[in-house]
């Protein structure tokens, strides 16, 4: 499963202050107080910020994301249910007046038919009247910055190697993650690698499945909801409401 070894060092890589403004997004989106679901939640920073306002679920499909996701909910006092679960697989939750799923995880999606599932699970576990709140990756982001991105972070125990290519398809990228991390008993750097991939689409699109799936009053817009879009946008956010 993708973020095994990424969940370890994903919290310091993190800009913390991304998290304020997806709370500040989703707090000017739906009333306080409103039951939450939050939707590939990661390690559970902006679940966290979101419980002071909401009651709130937190869901990821990596556990060893969640289990970091508890220790902080744990630390900062924060009573917060944690379900592993897909997106694309949320029979066994109740229904929500919010559902959010934020930091571009729905372009982890293969294709529009995926889209299309993950939108009728947010649709179908809304309250009436409920807003789905989510962002992705722009086309601009996809595909002028990602191509040819290189990053790496150092530790005195580990390092980090973030390599982005082209995918295979349209507006899609391929993150290459390698890890190296020094193991006592070998007196060396274990090595290990994920693949992450990445697709987005045109705002019509996602608008289009929105549709059809029966959202309504569908916003597209950009700078955590502050402007428009523009050419050079690096993020979509999106407000439906069923």
């Amino acid at each position: 499963m993708i973020y095994n070894s990424f969940a370890r060092v994903y919290s310091e890589l993190m800009d913390d202050s991304l998290y304020a403004k997806w709370a500040e997004y989703v707090k000017k989106q739906v009333k306080s107080n409103e039951s939450l679901l939050d939707v590939a939640c990661g390690t559970g920073d902006l679940t966290i910020l979101l419980a002071d306002s909401f009651q709130v679920t937190g869901t990821d499909l990596s556990e060893e994301m969640l289990k970091i996701a508890e220790e902080k909910a744990k630390t900062a006092g924060k009573s917060i249910p944690f379900i592993q679960s897909n997106m694309m697989d949320l029979y066994d939750f109740d229904k929500f007046d919010v559902i959010t799923c934020f930091d571009d995880s729905i372009c982890y999606l293969t294709d529009e038919d995926e889209l299309a599932i993950a939108f009728k699970q947010a649709y179908d576990h809304l309250n009436d009247g409920g807003k789905y709140l989510f962002d992705a990756h722009s086309l601009y982001q996809m595909d002028e910055v990602f191509p040819g991105y290189m990053f790496n972070h150092r530790t005195e125990d580990s390092a980090f190697m973030w390599n982005s290519f082209e995918g295979e398809y349209p507006h899609s990228i391929e993150h290459e993650l390698t890890f190296f991390n020094w193991d006592e008993k070998i007196q060396g750097y274990s090595v290990n690698t994920e693949l992450h991939k990445e697709r987005t689409y045109p705002t019509a699109t996602f608008k289009m499945i929105l549709e059809d799936i029966g959202f309504k009053n569908i916003q597209v817009t950009a700078d955590f909801g502050e402007s428009e879009i523009k050419d050079d946008s690096n993020r979509w956010f999106f407000s439906a409401e069923k």
